[in-house]
């Protein structure tokens, strides 16, 4: 390793919430540094949905840093643990996934992940390899590493418990497998939010009883979503999604609340320390935090699509928000018209796919947020026309054309 300690550790620590524990961190480094030995960095994923959103890559990104240290990255994607499925946070059992439904999963998330990591630099293994050739002996012995004290420590255990809500046998076994992951690859350093926090120290501690140096912790935050207070989250609809278009992407970008432009910055580009303070620096001179709003709209998108994809993006942001002009390719649907063609504007929205139910779409129309032909309406009732251009919110558009 040719960087020196202290400019490892400045990058390795950016964006951290926790590392458990520091003076260990370090010893490692200095060993790498001394030998010239990488490191061994875990992150393992269960693929318990097909896509991701830039809350997921907050992690992605601090394995992408260890890779450029020229440390050596290696990604476990959880089939095995997948079938159980990580209980954190959750006040239910969760539902077993499918084999089939693990590997289309998997398989999703590895085109998008490719899109942070180096695929060439990064080591994916399935961690069903070695979990799935355990018999009962070994799962028993397993077991016996810890207590089940120890494991009603974690919180959602803890809670569930209290509340007398159920809880699997099996699901006691997630964190055991997921701290075997870590013994079977001898790993030096494991990443995770801030909410598996207990099972990587799980993995630290069944380390040291299999006679392993005990791998270090690092949590990273939880990043909240475009409403700036909950954590960003498909359910919560607050997302920007990887595999959103370019358009979506900086319109939810440029949406986002002043004060997190520094911490996206921070935890979902490659920005350098450097460059992400001079940014703060100028907002807090008086600089429009609209224009890094841009840089950071940019940036993302040139990481998930192209440079090219992200300046179409935001000439066309330009005119539809600056200029007063429609999108280039508003998207068409056709209408079968009866009667005199009126509709009630709630349930038009709904037709439409503009809104997800007619509530939706009432709420919107008093709110204000629902044009035609670029004008605001406040009617309940329309008469649709051909090519009559529909827009909800700033960034849905439709143009119905008649049948």
């Amino acid at each position: 390793m040719k960087m020196s300690l202290e400019k490892q550790l400045d990058i390795i620590k950016r964006g951290t919430v926790e590392i458990v524990p520091m003076d260990e961190l370090v010893k490692k480094l200095e060993k790498s540094i001394r030998t010239n030995k990488p490191l061994k960095i875990k992150l393992g994923l269960d693929p318990s949905a097909p896509d991701i959103h830039l809350g997921h890559t907050v992690v992605l990104q601090k394995l992408k840093q260890f890779q450029d240290l020229g440390h050596d990255v290696i990604l476990i994607i959880g089939d095995f643990t997948g079938r159980i499925g990580d209980p954190t946070g959750k006040s239910t059992t969760r539902k077993q996934l499918t084999e089939e439904e693990i590997n289309a999963n998997a398989e999703t998330y590895k085109k998008q992940i490719f899109r942070i990591l180096d695929p060439n630099k990064t080591e994916v293994v399935y961690n069903s390899q070695w979990l799935s050739n355990f018999n009962f002996e070994d799962v028993i012995r397993l077991a016996a590493k810890t207590t089940v004290a120890r494991i009603l420590e974690r919180d959602d255990f803890k809670k569930r418990y209290q509340d007398n809500q159920p809880i699997g046998i099996h699901e006691f076994f997630y964190p055991l497998m997921q701290g075997f992951d870590s013994v079977e690859l001898r790993a030096d350093i494991e990443l995770g939010g801030t909410d598996q926090k207990f099972n990587l120290l799980m993995g630290r501690n069944l380390q040291k009883e299999y006679g392993q140096e005990g791998q270090v912790a690092l949590m990273m935050p939880i990043l909240e979503g475009l409403d700036g207070v909950m954590k960003m989250s498909k359910s919560l609809n607050n997302y920007i999604g990887v595999e959103d278009s370019p358009k979506e992407m900086f319109g939810k970008i440029m949406s986002i609340k002043d004060e997190l432009i520094k911490r996206y910055f921070t935890l979902v580009t490659s920005l350098s320390n450097e460059e992400i303070k001079l940014i703060e620096k100028k907002i807090i001179e008086g600089e429009n935090p609209r224009n890094y709003k841009v840089q950071l709209a940019k940036n993302i998108i040139s990481q998930y699509h192209s440079v090219e994809e992200a300046d179409k993006a935001e000439a066309e942001f330009i005119n539809i928000f600056s200029k007063n002009k429609l999108p280039e390719d508003i998207v068409e649907v056709v209408l079968k018209i009866e009667g005199d063609g009126s509709f009630w504007v709630p349930k038009l929205l709904q037709i439409l796919g503009l809104v997800g139910s007619s509530s939706d779409g009432k709420r919107m129309l008093e709110q204000g947020g629902v044009k035609v032909n670029g004008k605001k309406i406040s009617e309940a009732n329309l008469r649709v026309e051909n090519e009559m251009v529909i827009q909800v919110g700033k960034r849905k558009f439709v143009k119905i054309i008649i049948n």
